[in-house]
Order: C-alpha cells, then structure tokens, then sequence
C-alpha cells in the first residue's frame, strides 16, 4: 500500500505516549527512573508502575521477572526519548541523571533542530533527554528537515542553563515522550511499514542506516535504524520495550489506522478507541485516543 493523500497520512495532531518497559528489577529500575530523571508514580496498575510529570504518565515499569536482557544485535528498543519544556529543565534532568550514576552517561549532541544527552537506564534501556529549538529555527531541504550531531559539551551546558530555581522546581517541571527510537532489521521494511502502511511521513534518512518518520512536520516521532540490529529477525519476549503508545485526536483516526491495517495484511486488535498491532520484528504498538 502507498500513500496517495492525505487521508492516508496520520493526524498532524499526532503525539507519543507512553513507553512500557518490560523489567526484572522493579526497585532498582524504579528507583532509577525517580531518583536520576526525577520522575514521580503517577499511578500504580496495570501490574507495574507509570512514572511521568504532573500526573502525566511517560513511562510505565511493567514486572518481568525472568526474562532475559536481550543481546545489543536484537530489534527492539534503541531509546526512549523525553522532551523537556526549557533547557534549564532539561538541565536539572541531565544534572541529576549523571550524579546517580555517572557511567550511564553515554553522549551529547546539538541536532540543529534539538540539544540531545544520551543515558543507559539499569537494565540497558537507552535513554535521550532533550529540548527543541524553537521551530521557526528549524531548516527543511523540502519535505526533509537538516539535521546533524554537533558537539554539545554537557559541563559548559549545565554551566549556562542549571539553576537552582530549576533544581529545586525539577519535579514540577512539564516533559512528555518527544519520540521513540527503534532498533529493526532493515531500513526499507521499516519504510513500508511506517510510512507506507501507517501513514507516518519521512523526515530524514541517514545513508540507508536510519529512518525518521513524524506527523505534523514533527522532526521526528519515530525512528528506526540497523547500526547495531542490521539483519533482525522477529524479537524475542525479552526485557525492554514492552509497547510504545500512540496518541491520535479520535476514534476516526484510528478506524482509518485499522483500515490501511486491513488492506496490508496486518493483523490488529480494534476496540474502536485503540488499535494494538505489531510492526515486522514484534515491536508492539498501541494506537489510542488521547484524553486531556
């Protein structure tokens, strides 16, 4: 299936949800997610945990007692990333995350379009915090937006934007999932399959390694990329993502989701407000209506 319209393509209102990690370690996992991103509980059901910002759920820690790590080469999930409303928030969140725990600093950048720092959580869950340049700032090479990976030191960054107004205010600061970013087998399965089928729009590829798909002229509210997953099969019931959630306006919007879903061939779970499907390496994804 292509897309031929607009009709075809998801809602530009689009937004991303939740993100379930499946975890062995409740408390260390829990602990981490309150104490280095300063997240709060923001409801316990479900069986686990959700951890998010002014009672809104970002992340939700799901027990898995034993199931295995899985291997650095598998598909699955390459980072959650949370989006934060100003840089000294997003600085404060950067400060606290590298004082628990150092060594789950893995880099920075400067995007052009966002400034970006990278963590692993406990269980090796990647993690990038980051604030957006304002949009009027952002370049488009037409329906592709300019972006790159210039050095962002985070010492000189946390000089200019910590504060301990944005310190102490950390908890009651706003962030929400910006995107999430997958491991897959390869590019061009991935295109025909969020963009193609789902109706995401591409906004930038990386020489065939990655993809970046959003709605609404988004940079990104998804991507994909084989730079350690080249040649994925279907995943494994591992630790890790669990299901990432994805937030349209209304019910319409998903029965046309169902309906491209029943034209390719891909099998979904249709309630009338959310569709659960999978993507090509058993990635689950659940599409809902958001509620204010």
């Amino acid at each position: 299936m292509t897309i031929t319209s607009s009709q075809d393509l998801l809602p530009a209102e689009l937004t991303m949800g939740t993100v379930m990690l499946k975890v062995g370690d409740m408390k260390l996992m829990g602990d981490y997610y309150q104490r280095a991103l300063g997240l709060d509980v923001v409801a316990e059901q479900d069986g686990g945990l959700y951890f998010g910002r002014l009672g809104k759920p970002l992340v939700h820690l799901a027990p898995a007692a034993g199931l295995q790590i899985p291997g650095r080469g598998e598909a699955g999930l390459f980072h959650t990333a949370l989006l934060f409303e100003d840089q000294p928030s997003l600085a404060a969140t950067v400060a606290s995350a590298a004082q628990y725990e150092p060594h789950a600093f893995v880099g920075s950048a400067d995007h052009l379009v966002s400034e970006a720092f990278y963590f692993t959580d406990p269980e090796g869950n990647g993690i990038e915090l980051y604030y957006d340049k304002p949009r009027e700032g952002w370049e488009w090479n037409g329906s592709s937006v300019v972006m790159d990976s210039l050095p962002l030191p985070p010492q000189r960054y946390l000089q200019q934007y910590l504060s301990e107004a944005a310190v102490t205010g950390q908890h009651g600061a706003g962030a929400g999932v910006g995107h999430v970013h997958l491991q897959v087998g390869d590019v061009k399965t991935a295109h025909d399959f969020y963009v193609d089928t789902l109706g995401f729009e591409q906004t930038a590829g990386w020489h065939g390694q990655a993809l970046f798909v959003s709605a609404g002229g988004y940079h990104h509210h998804m991507a994909m990329n084989v730079w350690n997953s080249r040649g994925a099969g279907p995943r494994k019931d591992t630790l890790g993502l669990g299901e990432v959630v994805i937030e349209v306006p209304s019910g319409d919007d998903v029965g046309a989701l169902a309906d491209r879903l029943k034209v390719a061939g891909i099998a979904s779970h249709h309630t009338g407000q959310e569709l659960r499907f999978e993507d090509p390496w058993r990635n689950r994804l659940r599409v809902a209506v958001r509620y204010a």
